[in-house]
């Protein structure tokens, strides 16, 4: 496998990295309850989605 002759700069270095950082999360209100929650995901207060309740309330306490 070849290896570079010479070294990289910083420069060179950081610009390879730009893209090297973290997302913020897309949270939405959720319709029913109005609290924050990932988008697609199942709210983790009330348990609903899409307008149906999917978690009871004994699986939303464990």
């Amino acid at each position: 496998m070849p290896l570079p002759k010479r070294r990289h700069s910083h420069t060179r270095g950081a610009k390879r990295r730009t893209h090297w950082k973290l997302d913020v999360p897309n949270l939405s209100t959720c319709p029913h309850c109005s609290q924050m929650k990932l988008q697609h995901h199942i709210c983790p207060h009330c348990g609903y989605y899409d307008g149906r309740q999917v978690l009871t309330e004994n699986k939303l306490k464990s």
